[in-house]
């Protein structure tokens, strides 16, 4: 059994990737005196677009689902990460151990985001589903 299959290595490469986008294009934006949450919702926007373009095609080779389907999905479970389960570790982190270091709560955020999104996109957005050759039709072993 393998402990880390290459999807789940891609998914780390790709996920690499989009946060060096995120960070170096908020950097540069905040740099060039662009306001700090016009700055932020391009540089994440950006980080986003080219997560789902990368997860889409390289991680989980995914390119034969319907796009709008898989792209509602992803920016819909995407969303939910980081703005409710994200906010909801650090919260019990926070409650948990009082008086952490607040870099702490926001790891154990990440953690926990980084398998939610894993699993949902593996399971639920780029899910590889058994294509029938005429829609509707039954499977030829079942006559």
């Amino acid at each position: 059994m393998r402990l880390v299959t290459a999807t789940q290595v891609r998914f780390g490469i790709v996920g690499i990737g989009n946060t060096l986008v995120d960070a170096l294009g908020y950097a540069l934006l905040a740099t060039l005196g662009v306001p700090t949450f016009a700055a932020n919702f391009a540089s994440t926007t950006a980080g986003m677009l080219l997560s789902f373009t990368l997860n889409r095609n390289f991680t989980f080779r995914a390119k034969d689902g319907d796009i709008r389907r898989q792209a509602l999905l992803f920016f819909g479970v995407t969303a939910f990460g980081l703005w409710v389960v994200q906010f909801f570790v650090i919260w019990l982190v926070s409650r948990l151990f009082p008086g952490i270091n607040l870099l702490v709560p926001k790891g154990a955020a990440i953690v926990v985001g980084l398998f939610w999104n894993y699993l949902l996109y593996h399971f639920v957005v780029f899910r590889h589903r058994p294509v029938s050759p005429v829609p509707g039709a039954a499977p030829a072993d079942s006559a």
